[in-house]
């Protein structure tokens, strides 16, 4: 099942330019995130992680300053807070 999602990632990424694909809110892309969980950890994981960025990467998150010294974070659907280091580029400049 785990070469099932691989697969698709795959074919996502031949049948979609990368100019084309939705902006990602993450560092790395949410189907290089997926792939490289699957291909490592395995199908159940791979799921998970597909669940967990979908949920999260679909908008409805809060870009805010820590005010005490100044970094750039990222408040998800989740609740969860995520720092600069995995923020992409284009949503910290």
């Amino acid at each position: 099942m785990k070469y099932l999602i691989l697969f698709t990632i795959r074919i996502y990424w031949n049948l979609i330019s990368e100019k084309n694909r939705k902006k990602c809110i993450f560092r790395k892309s949410c189907s290089n995130y997926v792939f490289e969980t699957t291909n490592e950890k395995g199908f159940i994981e791979g799921l998970k992680a597909f669940k967990y960025r979908y949920y999260n990467c679909r908008g409805n998150f809060e870009i805010f300053k820590n005010p005490i010294n100044n970094e750039t974070l990222i408040l998800l659907p989740s609740k969860k807070i995520i720092t600069s280091q995995e923020i992409t580029e284009r949503l910290i400049n």
